[in-house]
């Protein structure tokens, strides 16, 4: 418990590295469901011999005291945690979007066995080596920075404008 996370972005220029494979999986996403007004598609596929490795890789270096922050990616993917770091640190990021994906993909696919991690930028590129070297797939995404987030090439919200989006969900599904 004394070495336990939280999901808050802690300082600006930080890494963000994203631990797991990531196919963009939408089957039975909330993507699917909220933009698309789809509910299809079979749900991710779960390999548990790789949700042990990479949730074991994890565990070490929180344990080794490497990381700052570390949620898992679940409901909404990749971007939908970006953003819940960024709002309960009230620091923003710049993401690297993988290449090989379509974009609504790899922002929103709902892939298992999956975290990001926030670490110090000299550290990220030892944790990538250490995660190929325990068979983990590991990517350097972004940085922390700033009061918005952003896309690399462009798309940015600002952390005002997503907290205004974020907090008033809930009221207004109440008032509808």
């Amino acid at each position: 418990v004394k070495k336990a996370l939280t999901i808050a972005f802690k300082r600006a220029g930080e890494a963000i590295v994203l631990i797991g494979a990531t196919a963009g999986h939408l089957g039975c996403s909330i993507y699917l469901r909220e933009i698309l007004g789809r509910e299809d598609g079979p749900p991710p596929p779960v390999d548990l011999a790789a949700e042990r490795r990479n949730g074991d890789f994890v565990r070490a270096q929180i344990n080794a005291a490497a990381l700052s922050a570390c949620p898992d990616i679940s409901d909404g993917g990749l971007l939908i945690a970006v953003a819940e770091m960024a709002l309960a640190g009230k620091i923003g990021a710049l993401i690297d979007l993988p290449q090989d994906l379509p974009v609504h993909a790899a922002c929103f696919g709902e892939d298992q066995g999956r975290y990001l991690v926030t670490l110090a930028k000299p550290e990220a590129d030892r944790l990538v080596a250490a995660a190929k070297t325990a068979g983990v797939p590991a990517q350097i995404i972004g940085r922390t920075e700033g009061n918005a987030l952003t896309l690399a090439g462009g798309n940015t919200i600002s952390l005002s404008e997503l907290a205004v989006a974020h907090e008033g969900f809930l009221p207004r599904l109440m008032d509808a």
